[in-house]
Parts: C-alpha cells; structure tokens; sequence
C-alpha cells in the first residue's frame, strides 16, 4: 500500500463496502512525528484495558481527527482478534502503519508502549527495593467511571453501523451472553465470523467446490518446552511465545504466564506473579506490560527489555501480514462476510467486557455521577478523551483527600 494513501471502505447502493482509496497529505516525516507524539499522549491516558483503549483511539482518530472512516476502523478491529497478541497495541500499530507507512507502524505501537514500560520500570524498581507495589487506588477510582462513558459512547455509534438486520443483531447480542455464560472469546470470534460466512453467502453454497471456500488459519508459532536455569535467552524465547499464541482477553495472560514461569521454570512465586499482574492493571497502556515487571525481577533492566521485546515482537509481524490483506479480504464475499462476523461478535465481546468494568467501577452515587456527567459532555461536546481522563484524576484526588 502506498505510504501516502489509505483504503477507506464505503457503502455502496447495494450495502456492499468496495475499497476506495482516501489520498491524505503528502508530508511523510510530519506524518512520522504527528503518529509518535499522538500515540505516545494516548499511552499515558490508556487506562482501563482494551475496550476503553478501543474506544479512545476510535474518538481520536475517527471522529477528531478523521484519519479512518467508521468502515475501515471496524474493519482493522475484525483483524485484530483473527491474530494472537495485545488488540489495543495491534490497533496502534495498524492506524500508526496506514498514516506514515512503515516507520508509523513501528512509531504508532512503540509510542503507545513506551509509557507503561517506563511507568512499570519505576514501580519494579520500587517493588524490588521495598517488597511492594504503589498503592494508586484514587486514581482509579476516578478514571474508571470516565472510560465507562467513553466506552458506552463508542459501542453506542459503532452499534448503528454494524448492527444491519436481525442475523447480525443476533450474533452481536448472543457473543454477549454466551461470554457471560462462560464461552472462550476466541471461539466466539470465530463462530461468528464462520455463521456471517455462510448466511450471506447462503446462495453460493450450491455453486462451489467444498475446496473453495477459503479458510483463514492462524499463524500459531509455538516452542517447545525448556526446563533449564535462567537467561535472557530463556526469557525472550518463553515471551516471543506467549506472545505468538495468546489470543482473547489480556487477563489469560496470567494462565500462560503461571505454566511458564511459576509451573514449569519455577521463576516465580505466585505472589511475584498477582503484583506483576496488579502493576499491569494499575498502569496505563497493555497489560502485556507485566512481562517488564518480570522481566526487571529476574535479570533487572536487560531482563525487562528482553521480556518486553519478546512479548510485542510478533504484533508487530502479525499486523505487518495482515494489514495488506484486508482489502483483498473486502473484495472476496466470503472472507468479507467472515469479517463483518469477526467485528459484530468483537463488538459484542466489547460491550460484554464493557459491562463488567462497569460494575466494578460504578460503585458509589459519586462515581454514578461522575459516570453520567462523562457520558453527556462526550456525547453533547465532543470532549476529547484525554481532558475527560484528567478530568477523572482531578477527581479522584479530591476523592481522596475528602475520605
């Protein structure tokens, strides 16, 4: 794809998308420094996990800025969770590949990194030298009822768009109960991308050859185990592998890492492993960030730059693929039904997810009011993400010096 152009995805007559392509302005190095700076901003606000972070990157580039239309960005979301790693990251390093070419899809996921890294550098540091973590419970307590807001805004206008006939309705709303019900995020993604698949494309199902309906099977690298002593190599092996294969919520992380390092290796205690999952969920920015926290606990600051390499490494491969794909993927009615599946039950999983924050963060008629008050100027005003998270930590310090 040309570096100075993007595909931008529009409805036809006939409700069909057909590529077209958006030309923006040509001035690549200025597009170099507008993707790291504005991902670097975000990257300190990026609280809450990946639906808020979905959802503040959708306001800023979508409605702000209006460097994707509503169309592609559903488009780069379906594509996120058909491949293994970190979604909001993968997004990052999408939007940051489709406005500056290479160096933006290298600049938008460092930047968007770089300030949990280094936020998590500090509290290891901290945590090694005084056996505890940061206690940083105000902060929370005010940010999570704004990223609710943020959150309910973006499913409620994405929902307009996607949400097209009744086959499609029901897909979106039973990805949310079977969620409840328990059901693996992976295998909702895909079985409503396989039903979307096959309704719309119901007619041809007569006409072909079963060897020509196309599959989309993921890459799924995978290393053997290694029972052996600890190394940097070690350490960047079992991270390139958890991040090559660990789809759905970054909360199964902790499974993965719990076999690896806590089971199998015996590098860490279960108690190392809850505080590097506390520091993941108290920081801006991926929870993939724990693996800087382990990886400072066992080899100190080489330790955390091997993890922390190896654990976003193959997002980055992953995107590099798939990116080029998608408007080929548009233009074939099987895969792009299969896409438009992948979006509708990511959306569903979305709102599910969006629901249990929800819940855990609405937990007082201060933080309801707060919620609401958030909800309406995002909605009214247009407010940018970024002064209503400050808004939010404004207030859970007030919070905090009141208690």
């Amino acid at each position: 794809m040309n570096d100075d152009s993007i595909v931008r995805l529009q409805n036809t007559e006939k409700g069909s998308r057909e590529p077209v392509i958006n030309h923006l302005p040509v001035n690549k190095e200025n597009k170099v420094l507008e993707v790291f700076f504005l991902f670097l901003r975000l990257g300190f606000i990026a609280f809450g996990g990946p639906a808020a972070h979905i959802s503040m990157f959708r306001q800023e580039f979508v409605k702000n800025r209006k460097w994707l239309s509503d169309e592609q960005y559903l488009d780069l979301l379906g594509i996120t969770n058909l491949i293994p790693g970190p979604n909001s990251t993968e997004m990052a390093i999408h939007i940051g590949y489709l406005r500056a070419g290479w160096p933006g899809l290298i600049l938008g996921g460092f930047a968007f990194t770089l300030p949990a890294v280094l936020i998590v550098l500090v509290f290891s540091w901290i945590y090694v030298q005084y056996g505890t973590t940061p206690q940083v419970a105000w902060i929370l307590y005010g940010i999570k009822p704004v990223l609710i807001a943020i959150i309910a805004q973006a499913l409620w206008e994405l929902g307009h768009k996607v949400l097209k006939n009744k086959i499609i309705t029901i897909i979106g709303l039973g990805a949310i109960g079977l969620y409840f019900l328990g059901v693996n995020e992976v295998l909702l993604i895909f079985i409503g991308g396989l039903i979307i698949m096959l309704w719309e494309n119901r007619s041809r199902l007569k006409k072909i050859k079963k060897h020509s309906i196309p599959l989309i099977i993921p890459l799924l690298p995978a290393l053997g185990n290694m029972v052996i002593p600890f190394s940097l190599s070690t350490l960047f092996l079992v991270f390139l592998k958890i991040g090559s294969i660990l789809y759905g919520s970054g909360y199964v992380l902790v499974a993965f890492l719990r076999a690896d390092l806590v089971d199998r290796l015996g590098w860490l205690t279960e108690k190392q492993l809850i505080d590097a999952i506390a520091i993941g969920q108290i920081t801006p920015g991926p929870l993939f960030t724990a693996a800087t926290f382990i990886g400072y606990l066992l080899g100190g600051i080489p330790g955390s730059l091997i993890a922390t390499l190896g654990i976003f490494l193959p997002s980055y491969i992953f995107v590099a693929i798939s990116n080029s794909i998608i408007p080929k993927m548009r233009r074939s009615p099987w895969a792009g039904s299969l896409l438009d599946g992948v979006i509708v039950a990511s959306l569903g999983l979305m709102a599910a997810v969006g629901l249990q924050l929800a819940v855990g963060s609405i937990i007082d008629i201060y933080t309801a009011i707060l919620f609401l008050i958030s909800l309406f100027v995002i909605i009214k005003y247009r407010v940018n993400s970024t002064w209503l998270i400050l808004f939010g930590v404004v207030f859970g310090l007030i919070s905090s010096f009141i208690a």
